[in-house]
This record gives C-alpha cells, structure tokens and sequence, in this order.
C-alpha cells in the first residue's frame, strides 16, 4: 500500500502537472494522495491548484494560507514574505469563486488516515499549533517535546517549512515532504514523499518554472514581491 504526500503547493499548477507526468498520469495506483495544505498565495494559479487537489487528492488538511485567504485573518508568515503573501492575495482572491473559498474554509486542521498498519495524523504546522508554528528540523529538543503536544510515539505528516525532512522524536516519527510548489531548500525542483511499506522516500520532481513565472509577472505584482517570488520559484533559494 502506497501513499503520495505533498504540501505547500501555493498557486503552482504546473508543479502538480509535472507531479502527474512523473507518475504517467497513474496517481490512482495510490491508495492515498495527501495534501498538507497551503494550496494558495504567491503563485499564479490558485483556481487550478485547488481544482487539482479536490479531484486527486484523498486526504487533505489547511494550511495558514488556505485560511487566510477564505476568511481574511491575517496569515501570519515570516516577515520576509508578508509583502508578497498580502500583495498576492490582494490580486487573486478576486479570481476565486465561492465555492473555491468555501472549499478552504471548510478544510480540517487535522485528519488521521491509516496507511499500511500505521495510523498518521495529518497536519500542516505542529499539533500544538496546526496552522502557524514554524518548526524547522534543527529546533532543540525541547521545542519538538512541546510542538508534540502529548503526541509523543505517533507518526505525524506535516509540512509548512517548505523543507523535506524526517525526525525521530519523544519515540515517534514526524515527516515532511517539503513543498512540491515552492521549495526553499536550493533546489526550484518540487519535493514531495513516498510511503510505502512503512517505509519514507523523498523524490522530487524536475520541470520549467519559467511559464508559471510570466504568469506571475502578468499579475502586476509590486517589483519588489515579483523579483522575491520570482527567484523562489526559480532557483529554490530563500531570500530572507
């Protein structure tokens, strides 16, 4: 039994597209298709990526951004990216229709899906803080034992660092898949995970980000937020 994993998609359709190429078109053989939410802000597409995710995905939770975007609270990111969430969202909350904004709204915060013999909570943040805590993978100790929440011994998918890791902690297993649309890790390749068997595999996907960022440029964008957005989606690397 096999599950597909991704996370922080954040408007890139053609992320998911190549996702799908990788595999053939064959996201069927997987018995579950995960999203980790953050499905919207910052790129271009967020119609599509949300069209996308409710036709193949079987399980998927909000992210911070999926929230702000369908109820219009703040989103609560790095300071570096604030500029770019708002300036973003400001442009394209207007493209979604209703049932786009009640689709995000009514998303979980948290849902457990048996894969194999293992139960998993899925979440985007921390189960003490499903939405907003960012917990990078070199956090002390004492940060995970909290973030953990009394979880300690379970298996927990999360993404929201836009960064692929696997952590052992308090005797369980916490996986992200880093971000199949807008990685930050150095590489502008789409990371996602593979479970099967018990078993994590990180892959990642290779595909041409320039057609997705002259859409972004048709969005008359402040300067500043396209040239931020615009070397994220094209070179991975995370300008702070």
């Amino acid at each position: 039994m096999r599950a597909l994993v991704i996370s922080d998609v954040h408007g890139n359709i053609d992320a998911l597209r190549a996702l799908e190429l990788q595999w053939g078109g064959r996201l069927a053989a997987f018995k579950h298709v995960i999203c980790l939410g953050d499905l919207v802000d910052y790129g271009p597409d967020p119609r599509d990526v949300i069209e996308w995710v409710r036709a193949r995905a079987t399980h998927v939770v909000g992210g911070n951004h999926d929230h702000a975007m369908s109820t219009g609270e703040p989103c609560r990111s790095s300071p570096a990216y604030l500029e770019a969430s708002i300036a973003t969202r400001r442009r394209l909350l207007p493209t979604l229709t209703r049932s786009d904004l009640e689709y995000l709204h009514e998303l979980p915060e948290r849902e457990t899906v048996t894969i194999g013999t293992a139960a998993w909570d899925l979440i985007h943040a921390t189960p003490a803080d499903p939405l907003y805590q960012y917990l990078p993978p070199g956090a002390p100790e004492d940060q995970w034992r909290f973030a953990l929440e009394g979880q300690a011994g379970e298996s927990i998918l999360a993404g929201h660092t836009h960064m692929a890791f696997v952590r052992a902690v308090a005797g369980g297993l916490f996986v992200n898949p880093g971000s199949i649309g807008m990685p930050k890790d150095g590489s502008p390749h789409g990371s996602y995970a593979v479970i099967h068997d018990g078993a994590v595999q990180f892959q990642r996907i290779v595909y041409d980000p320039e057609p997705m960022i002259r859409r972004l440029r048709a969005l008359d964008l402040p300067e500043g937020v396209f040239d931020q957005l615009a070397r994220v989606f094209g070179t991975g690397e995370a300008p702070e």
